[in-house]
């Protein structure tokens, strides 16, 4: 059974990204901070059959992400696909952002997703195999002065996946994100970014793309 591997799984495109997986036959392992409400977010998905394992992370703590990682791989025998979605959604301008939290916002947003792609990148690598997938966002290509650290955090996802697209796909391994351009409100929505992750993981070797941009219809 193949593993998808969730970091900063939530209610809304985590959930919905980790059910679509799922219902390719995906073991499912869901991760984050909370893990009252991770446990939620599990219970809905083996409600409906699919098999899922919770795991606590911290996702501004890099050894919090990188000791999830290699607890991953070394009991399910490696990750097929990694997912991040953690995000700080702090709304503040410049004026408004309080100093001692930019870099934790930071941490969050990029760090933590620099973090995963080390630690998963050389096995997949030494697979041949493997997805890494970020959830991107439209204030990465056009920043928003009200929530700038996101905004900045955004840009960093999605010059990481550009950045290590290339040398990754050499050795087999698909970097890519799905650069969401509005709020997500519903679960059609949500669906909707789930199957760009799916079609963007299932793209075959040689027609690999980097990013696919998803426009909430609101």
């Amino acid at each position: 059974m193949k593993t998808f591997l969730s970091i900063g799984a939530g209610p809304g495109m985590g959930l919905a990204t980790a059910e679509r997986f799922a219902g390719e036959g995906f073991r499912i392992i869901l991760s984050a901070r909370n893990e009252t409400k991770t446990k939620e977010l599990a219970g809905q998905l083996e409600a409906k059959g699919h098999k899922v394992e919770v795991r606590t992370v911290d996702a501004a703590e890099p050894s919090s992400v990188a000791a999830l990682v290699s607890q991953v791989e070394s009991e399910f025998a490696g990750i097929d696909v990694l997912h991040f979605n953690a995000a700080s959604m702090r709304k503040a301008t410049l004026a408004d952002q309080p100093r001692e939290t930019f870099n934790y916002d930071l941490a969050v947003n990029i760090g933590g997703a620099m973090v995963a792609a080390q630690a998963a990148g050389p096995n997949m690598i030494a697979r041949g195999s493997g997805s890494i997938l970020f959830t991107g966002g439209g204030f990465g290509l056009q920043p928003h002065p009200d929530y700038l650290s996101l905004s900045i955090g955004k840009a960093g996802i999605r010059a990481l996946a550009q950045g290590i697209f290339e040398p990754f796909q050499e050795r087999g391994v698909h970097v890519a994100t799905v650069t969401v351009a509005g709020l997500v409100m519903n679960s059609k929505d949500a669906n909707a970014v789930a199957e760009q992750f799916w079609q963007l993981h299932s793209q075959p070797a040689g027609s690999w793309q980097v990013e696919t941009v998803y426009t909430p219809a609101g």
